[in-house]
């Protein structure tokens, strides 16, 4: 059973979809009662950083998560839930997350290096470039999946960097330590490549496999 975490800010059901369209059995939840009987989870989110740390915070989620984590299941976050992941972010003014990733949330800047400007949020297909091998990887080739964001992760520690995308900085694009693991671009949104990238996901849960920290 895949838990798909219910505060208020993700889309949910689309990821939900996904998943059983995969054959996953899932549960879409808030509770933490009922989370922590779920063999892995699924932080989805779409909107402010610090508005959804608020709502973690508010049901109980964020001691939860920290809890749920210590016992070796696997948590993935998706796009903002990839982004709650880590230390920080100045979305809004400065927020802590999760911390469970080094590094800090910044926003892209609007001007590239050579200083045109470009639009923000960057909204396309990226090519993922694999920087290390991972049981997400399984099977895979490098290709394109689909992103939508104003804000990247500057990581603390490149160990904890799986895959990037290149658009004027380096964007994170996978990004993992241990049983967290985090995809800033949306799998459900993104063909074969994410199909393939969640089918390895579930994999990982079902086989009960323990990415020790």
């Amino acid at each position: 059973m895949i838990g798909i975490i219910d505060y208020g800010m993700g889309n949910l059901f689309s990821v939900n979809n996904a998943l059983n369209r995969l054959g996953a059995e899932t549960i879409i939840s808030g509770e933490p009662k009922v989370l922590a009987s779920c063999e892995g989870l699924i932080l989805p989110g779409v909107g402010a950083f610090p508005d959804a740390m608020a709502e973690l915070r508010k049901q109980g989620l964020d001691v939860f998560l920290k809890e749920y984590t210590a016992s070796g299941k696997p948590l993935l976050g998706i796009c903002l839930g990839m982004q709650l992941l880590f230390e920080s972010s100045d979305e809004h003014g400065f927020s802590t997350g999760l911390g469970f990733l080094k590094g800090h949330i910044a926003k892209f800047s609007g001007i590239d290096r050579e200083g045109n400007r470009y639009k923000v949020p960057h909204m396309g297909w990226n090519k993922l470039h694999f920087q290390k091998e991972h049981p997400l990887f399984a099977g895979l080739k490098e290709d394109y999946v689909y992103f939508v964001h104003s804000y990247y992760a500057e990581v603390g520690n490149r160990s904890e960097l799986l895959a990037t995308a290149a658009y004027d900085v380096e964007v994170p694009g996978i990004v993992g330590y241990g049983n967290v693991l985090g995809m800033q671009f949306h799998p459900e949104k993104s063909g074969q490549m994410g199909k393939a990238l969640l089918q390895n996901y579930i994999k990982l849960v079902e086989e009960k496999e323990r990415l020790i920290q």
